[in-house]
């Protein structure tokens, strides 16, 4: 259950704005390889987490996080495609692999909603893996719930867009290179019909019960997003705005052969996203839940999927290491990204919050608790990275969220299945 208490569209205006990114890797982890054995500042960093040694001080290890409800629950099988769905909502989602998928809004939906209007984008959704939106892709759950982290609503998930080329033109193009005139044209048409439905929904809302309320108040969420798109469109065309990125970054030309070249290529776009405040929420789907990519590169060919159900065989262990230490490579290398570029006093990782984690953390038992967690940066001064922190068993990952959403600026009662706040992230 949600309960906004208050809102606002980020940080002062003399301060640097505080941006969260979540990043989804699938299957687990090696939990002895990736859990410190010390707390505090006095831990060290085990095999998994190595890659991070550079940016040791900007990391949070969080232990003792759970996901009650990417749990069966009574539903049976299904853990990959619940882990993700409730990845970011802390919610259950609805058994099914028809049209009536419902899980819940997600945190990083939630706090774009709360926040619009406050950058060009509300967020950004990437991911690298092409995903359908319907069909049976997990012991009866739907495939949306496979390939979404990001909810817009309990029925609509927010897409992931894949290709780095139309990423990087929908952060800095200048749209198509119609005349002026048509445009206009078009602006009107789209205006008179937006006017039309706006009316029709006013004079239905007093004749509807409450469950069709709710859809009329999504649909009126639709028709203002539209509006709201169509005038910053005619904005943009009208100072003629001509965006600035990272100089020497060239639009790239698609999806790259190299699957480690991609997450970085995407990771580079976030950070370009955050740098040019394009927008302040973003997630990344490293690959899909129970993705069974190989990795051949480092000398696993079998899928990691099948490799994660590895009934303590050591050379599968080994070979599941070995994708482990790659991801957290990969993350390493975009929180470096954001540590190298300059903000203010000190970087753009500073006024960052990074979520990196799963939704599973025994890929073999299937385990939502103790999962492994990681927040890089200090969200504008509000967190004390370069810990250890273990919190009791089952503490929800909701709470975290709220902690989170509260250092974006947006206030709620509750989300998901949380029972309070995370304490301790500040020291």
């Amino acid at each position: 259950a949600l309960g906004a208490t208050g809102a606002s569209a980020g940080a002062g205006a003399t301060a640097a704005p505080v941006r969260m990114a979540c990043l989804f890797f699938p299957n687990g982890a090696i939990m002895p390889d990736w859990t410190p054995a010390g707390e505090g500042a006095d831990y060290e960093l085990p095999y998994l987490l190595e890659p991070l040694a550079e940016v040791k001080e900007d990391i949070l290890v969080v232990s003792g996080l759970a996901h009650d409800k990417a749990r069966a629950n009574g539903d049976g099988p299904g853990d990959h495609a619940r882990c993700s769905a409730a990845f970011l909502t802390g919610a259950q989602p609805h058994k099914t692999n028809g049209r009536d998928i419902r899980v819940g809004v997600s945190m990083d939906q939630f706090v774009a909603q709360r926040m619009r209007g406050a950058t060009r984008l509300p967020s950004l959704e990437l991911g690298t893996d092409p995903g359908r939106m319907s069909g049976n892709c997990d012991s009866g759950y739907s495939c949306a719930y496979v390939n979404n982290i990001s909810w817009a609503s309990a029925n609509t998930p927010a897409p992931k867009e894949i290709n780095p080329r139309i990423v990087f033109e929908r952060l800095f193009g200048k749209g198509d290179q119609e005349s002026a005139r048509k445009r206009a044209q078009r602006d009107v048409y789209r205006r008179s019909i937006l006017d039309v439905v706006r009316e029709d929904a006013a004079r239905l809302s007093g004749k509807v019960g409450a469950g069709d309320q709710r859809k009329l108040e999504e649909y009126f969420t639709a028709v203002r997003e539209i509006e709201l798109r169509i005038a910053r469109a005619q904005a943009q065309r009208e100072s003629d705005w001509t965006p600035e990125y990272a100089p020497g970054f060239e639009k790239p030309e698609g999806i790259p052969a190299d699957f480690a070249e991609h997450l970085r290529l995407m990771g580079d776009l976030m950070a370009l996203a955050f740098q040019a405040d394009v927008t302040r929420v973003s997630t990344f789907m490293f690959a899909r839940a129970g993705s069974n990519r190989s990795y051949a590169g480092l000398g696993v060919p079998e899928g990691h999927h099948h490799l994660s159900h590895h009934q303590n065989n050591q050379d599968w262990i080994e070979q599941i290491r070995r994708i482990d230490r790659f991801h957290v490579e990969q993350f390493a290398y975009f929180v470096k990204r954001l540590k190298s570029i300059r903000e203010g006093e000190g970087t753009l990782l500073d006024h960052c919050m990074i979520l990196y984690g799963s939704g599973i953390a025994d890929g073999n038992r299937h385990s939502h608790h103790d999962l492994p967690i990681i927040l890089a940066g200090r969200g504008g001064g509000t967190i004390q990275p370069g810990r250890h922190v273990r919190y009791e068993r089952n503490t929800p990952a909701a709470n975290l969220f709220l902690s989170m959403m509260d250092r974006m600026g947006v206030s709620a009662d509750s989300f998901g299945d949380s029972t309070g706040r995370l304490e301790g992230l500040g020291g």
